[in-house]
Formats: structure tokens, C-alpha cells, sequence
């Protein structure tokens, strides 16, 4: 599994995740991620709001309900064995 660091810019530190999918709807990549790998972990799903020519990539917390509600339902279908509470 893919570990990533992210910089929060309230806090000002350095944050690991573990990435466990990603896809790209619309023109828009999201990624979900947990804080951890091992059992049930909490997790997010984040949405790269990056302009394309952009070397690296910046993520916001997809906190919509009826965004975060379609979003997740695709990655439970890429993941198959995976049920994500919004």
C-alpha cells in the first residue's frame, strides 16, 4: 500500500496516509486514504484540486454529503470488499 505525505496548512505538519484507491471522475481525481493498515481504520476521501499543470498535487477533504455519497460508492466498487460510512 502506498503511504503519502500531505502538509496541513492549518497545523502547519506533516501528515501520513495510506492511499487505498484512486480514480478520476469528470476531470477530477479523488483518492481515499486511512490513517492506518490494519483493521478497520478511519478514512477519507480527497479530491485534487490542483491545476492540471501542476507538479504536485493539493487535496481538500470532500466534504459535500451528495458528492462524498457518490464518490465513495465507486470506490466501493473498485475496492469490492469494502463498505464506506459516510
Amino acid at each position: 500500500m502506498e503511504k503519502i505525505k500531505f502538509m496541513s496548512e492549518e497545523m502547519k505538519t506533516e501528515v501520513e496516509f495510506f492511499v487505498l484507491e484512486q480514480t478520476k471522475i469528470n476531470g477530477v481525481s479523488y483518492i481515499l486514504v486511512t490513517d492506518s493498515e490494519k483493521g478497520d481504520a478511519q478514512c477519507m476521501i480527497l479530491r485534487d484540486t490542483s491545476p492540471k499543470e501542476d507538479a504536485e498535487s493539493i487535496y481538500e477533504i470532500v466534504d459535500d454529503d451528495d458528492e462524498l455519497g457518490v464518490i465513495s460508492k465507486v470506490f466501493e466498487e473498485l475496492l469490492e470488499d469494502v463498505d464506506i460510512e459516510c
